[in-house]
């Protein structure tokens, strides 16, 4: 019988190829994000088993327009992906200078990176069914910095967050756990800032001398997300070519 995954950040990158891969493991997939034409072409890529609804989850509104999909297209899910995420901190308006600007930084950060995945995890949990997976989606930067201090510090925050999620539903053999990729390539997240000198140097930071790819990231979620992978949860787990040592 397949299963239901809800992904966020559904439209491009990471999340996208996270949809692509329990696809094709026989899984229906509900893709949400903001953008409904990049949506609409993600799905039409994915065929039958993909539906989506364009949302902003950074809002209670937009966490119940995914929940009435869902309930409407499937009654009930199997796994929340929430993939959806980047890093705000450039953007602020030119005209915000000193604390202004930092908070407002800060403040986008976590709106984008914490509470969109608060807002689906919790939206969807009425709906989750036993055996569940939730994954989430962290950074390197949660370890290290990203050098704007708000983007590192609000991908980190989801590690706690997983972990009680972990303590709250595992008597349900539901299992959450974070996937804290490193530099990876074919997404969004850098746009035109990244240099091939930064890329060099995130490479060479590697032990097999590659960047990661998406399809490396939705292999291991869909391993996390599989049946075979009960017994993993509350975990922190790093994709990243050995730029940063387990620990």
């Amino acid at each position: 019988m397949a299963r239901t995954a809800v992904v966020s950040g559904g439209g491009t990158g990471i999340g996208l190829a996270v949809a692509e891969r329990l696809a094709a493991a026989g899984d229906d997939v509900i893709l949400t994000g903001r953008r409904e034409d990049v949506l609409a072409d993600a799905a039409s890529r994915i065929g039958d088993q993909a539906s989506y609804v364009a949302a902003d989850l950074e809002t209670l509104e937009g966490a119940a327009a995914v929940l009435q999909h869902a309930s409407e297209h499937a009654g009930r899910i199997d796994v929340v992906a929430a993939a959806a995420g980047g890093n705000t901190a450039a953007k602020a308006p030119a005209d915000l200078q000193g604390l202004e600007r930092v908070s407002w930084a800060w403040n986008a950060n976590l709106r984008l990176n914490v509470m969109t995945a608060v807002h689906l995890v919790e939206g969807l949990k009425p709906i989750l069914n036993d055996g569940g997976r939730i994954l989430l989606f962290s950074s390197i930067a949660a370890y290290r910095g990203s050098g704007t201090g708000s983007y590192g510090a609000s991908k980190a925050a989801l590690h706690p967050y997983a972990i009680d999620l972990s303590s709250e539903l595992g008597s349900r053999g539901i299992t959450a756990n974070v996937i804290a990729p490193g530099y990876t390539e074919d997404t969004e997240f850098f746009g035109t800032s990244m240099t091939e000198e930064r890329r060099t140097m995130l490479i060479g930071q590697t032990d097999n001398k590659r960047p990661g790819t998406p399809g490396d990231i939705a292999a291991l979620a869909a391993w996390l997300a599989s049946p075979e992978a009960g017994h993993v949860t509350a975990q922190i787990i790093q994709s990243n070519g050995g730029a940063l040592a387990g620990r």
